[in-house]
């Protein structure tokens, strides 16, 4: 029988050529913020509600794919003396800018929801700063106030996104208070979803088209109100700096 002997430190340069082509490969397909995602210890996370002793709340509506009631809205929060934030799709700006204009005559907060409502985690960095910054054009033309929120088409998102997005001065934010008032399942089903699981710091997610907006609206309005609930704009809510996210995406303001 023959034996072979192999020299230690042969075998150690194998293994280090080995590795280094693996990760030469690696690197030629999986870019930057990808293979930090891998890696990172800490993933980034949008703002989902925020931690304050205040009993105080956002309500925020998605503006996408048409104009039927929103009016009616605008009249409703006049009605309770409420401020809200509506984000704008690109396209929805472009179809409606005299509504852009009422939105923020009466005293409301437009935040960004992309130019075409992508999956934004599908695109590269270059394309998200894209639907970014060609919306927050068009807000600005109308209104002359440079949009700071951005809320993620389908709520889809990932750690590229979000450092795209701070990197280009904006806070990411989600909901913790989801109507579904899409489904349109009705009035009593969005009042009673929303009413059950809303707490100090949430932020609650409707649709300005939403079937039924204009009857649900004022019946949550009212029975937050009479819990002694402040609705502010989601800016109005959130910490600007010295703040940090847990991992259920709650803004929590750091002790000095």
């Amino acid at each position: 029988m023959r034996v072979f002997l192999i020299d230690k430190n042969k075998i150690i340069r194998i293994i280090l050529v080995i590795f280094l082509v693996t990760s030469s490969l690696i690197y030629t397909n999986i870019n930057r913020d990808e293979i930090i995602s891998v890696f990172s210890v800490k993933k980034e996370l949008p703002i989902y509600s925020v931690d304050t002793d205040e009993k105080k709340i956002a309500i925020s509506f998605d503006a996408a794919w048409g104009d039927q009631y929103t009016k009616q809205i605008l009249d409703i929060l006049d009605k309770y003396n409420v401020k809200t934030t509506f984000f704008l799709v690109g396209f929805w700006v472009d179809r409606y800018p005299d509504m852009v204009k009422e939105i923020v005559k009466r005293g409301h907060e437009i935040g960004n929801h992309s130019t075409n409502h992508p999956h934004m985690t599908k695109l590269s960095q270059e394309q998200i700063i894209k639907e970014l910054k060609e919306t927050e054009d068009k807000i600005k033309k109308i209104t002359g106030q440079k949009t700071i929120l951005f809320r993620p088409p389908f709520g889809d998102y990932n750690d590229k996104l979000i450092r795209t997005c701070k990197n280009n001065g904006y806070y990411v934010i989600q909901w913790d208070v989801d109507s579904l008032d899409w489904k349109e399942l009705g009035v009593e089903p969005v009042v009673d979803r929303v009413l059950r699981n809303v707490k100090k710091g949430s932020i609650v997610l409707f649709h300005n088209n939403a079937k039924y907006v204009t009857k649900y609206l004022p019946i949550i309005i009212e029975k937050l109100q009479a819990k002694g609930y402040k609705i502010v704009p989601v800016s109005e809510l959130i910490y600007k700096e010295n703040y940090y996210i847990d991992n259920t995406g709650r803004q929590i303001k750091r002790e000095n």
